[in-house]
């Protein structure tokens, strides 16, 4: 008997390493900095929420959570970086719709699927765009645009932060539901883009709130409209696309974490908690506040059928727009 007992003990004993070797990791966990890439160059939108979250979930994690900006290829390049590293925790990508739930539907060449090659995180927040021209447009309200958009196709053009963007997609829905033809010029980042927007290169962009509201205060770029159903809460006098006669137009700016996948799920787990807890925390909810945003911080479950349902959402459009690179 004292045989059997110890053999049973001994096979408990081996099925309990797994989850033990689980607890000690995620207890170790981190050890080392953390790298966060951002598939877009500095100065953008993503990237100012990239490293304000960085800074805060450093704090939580006891280690420096360093941005690496990887602009290129719409994303991919940072997407397919963050993809083949181990997964181990310590390299995240900050993932949005272009990236994720898009170029898999827009790029015949790209190399990985994002829903089978990440674990998600959390979703941080979504935002509000908005639609701006510069101070010299013939243009002063977004129905002035829209007019002139449908009745001359292929004479208005727009920047982007790149192909796959938040600026780059909500012009292609805006196109798509308005059934306009307007000429997309992308550029490496938001930056860029308004810079020649600025000198009036460009004709337009749906961009992020905070990128322009110093350019939009000093007069040198001229605010139309918001992209969500309901106006932004830091542009209150500002009307949306929706309620300005195209009501079945609504686009936002998401920004979320995901993990190579394999990762640990307890280590997932102590991402999503500091995460979380980092946009939570009074500074980031202010930040987020300037760009009409709230912070929402659920499940990597919940983050998951998330992404699942944009991925779907985004193949119809980009097959309707007839989009496609090679």
């Amino acid at each position: 008997m004292s045989a059997i007992m110890n053999r049973r003990n001994f096979g408990l004993g081996l099925l309990a390493l797994p989850a033990l070797g689980m607890r000690a990791e995620a207890q170790a966990y981190p050890a080392r900095p953390l790298r966060l890439l951002v598939p877009y160059s500095a100065g953008g939108g993503t990237d100012a929420i990239a490293r304000v979250v960085a800074q805060a979930m450093g704090e939580k994690l006891g280690q420096s959570v360093i941005v690496e900006n990887m602009a290129g290829a719409g994303g991919n390049l940072a997407t397919q970086a963050a993809a083949s590293a181990a997964p181990d925790g310590y390299t995240i990508l900050m993932a949005n719709q272009g990236p994720i739930a898009v170029n898999p539907h827009l790029f015949k060449s790209l190399k990985i699927d994002p829903i089978a090659a990440f674990d998600p995180v959390t979703l941080i927040t979504a935002s509000p765009l908005v639609l701006v021209v510069p101070q010299s447009s013939p243009f002063l309200n977004v129905k002035q645009f829209m007019d002139f958009a449908a009745a001359n196709p292929g004479k208005l053009s727009y920047g982007s932060a790149g192909i796959g963007s938040a600026s780059h997609l909500a012009t292609v829905l805006l196109n798509v539901i308005a059934k306009l033809d307007t000429v997309h010029v992308p550029y490496k980042g938001a930056g860029p883009a308004l810079n020649d927007l600025l000198g009036a290169q460009t004709n337009f962009m749906i961009t992020t709130i905070p990128s322009v509201t110093g350019l939009v205060e000093n007069k040198q770029l001229r605010a139309l409209a918001v992209t969500t159903k309901a106006r932004a809460s830091t542009l209150p006098d500002l009307p949306s696309v929706a309620e300005s006669g195209w009501p079945d137009y609504e686009a936002t700016a998401w920004y979320g974490f995901v993990v190579p996948k394999g990762t640990p799920p307890a280590i997932v787990e102590a991402i999503r908690k500091a995460t979380v807890d980092a946009i939570n925390a009074p500074m980031i909810r202010d930040r987020l506040a300037n760009e009409g945003a709230k912070p929402i911080g659920n499940s990597s479950a919940e983050f998951g059928a998330f992404i699942a349902k944009e991925s779907k959402r985004w193949a119809e459009i980009v097959k309707t727009a007839k989009i496609e690179i090679n």
